[in-house]
């Protein structure tokens, strides 16, 4: 896969501004090159990736290739929206990130019980949370092949 293709979006899920405003100034000190997009809650993460209410103009888009998410949101917490997202068969080949404060050995369980392609304690500084962001960018981006789907109306296994 070329390096262009492997430019995706990287949608975060999370309700607190100020990890988001983090995440995203690690994600330039560590020169990740991928659009980001940023959602407060999972019932809008549902909507983004089913094209519903304010993400209408969104339909035939192409996914988001992977999808950071904090557990503990209003609205639609980040459990009932993984288990939604992984039970639906046009957006369960997504990978789902969790990025969480919560180091609970029950949520680190049923995360990944529920699909989660992985599980991250969010670090408290931002040297730390740059370490991750690159460590994301490494795997994620340069290493993992990640489904290509534009809209889901095609299956992205094939």
């Amino acid at each position: 896969m070329s390096q262009e293709n492997r430019l995706f979006t990287i949608l975060m899920v999370d309700d607190d501004p100020d990890d988001r405003l983090l995440f995203k100034e690690a994600c330039e000190e560590v020169r990740l090159r991928n659009p980001l997009e940023f959602l407060e809650n999972g019932e809008q993460l549902v909507d983004y990736l089913r094209r519903k209410g304010a993400y209408t103009h969104l339909e035939g888009a192409p996914y988001p290739g992977i999808i950071l998410l904090d557990l503990n949101m209003p609205l639609k917490d980040g459990r009932e929206a993984l288990e939604e997202i992984k039970n639906d068969a046009d957006l369960r080949h997504i990978p789902i990130i969790v990025l969480t404060t919560s180091k609970d050995e029950d949520d680190i369980l049923s995360s990944y019980g529920l699909g989660a392609s992985s599980y991250i304690v969010k670090p408290i500084s931002l040297d730390r949370l740059m370490r991750v962001v690159n460590s994301i960018g490494e795997y994620w981006v340069q290493i993992v092949e990640v489904p290509q789907s534009d809209n889901g109306d095609e299956d992205p296994i094939d």
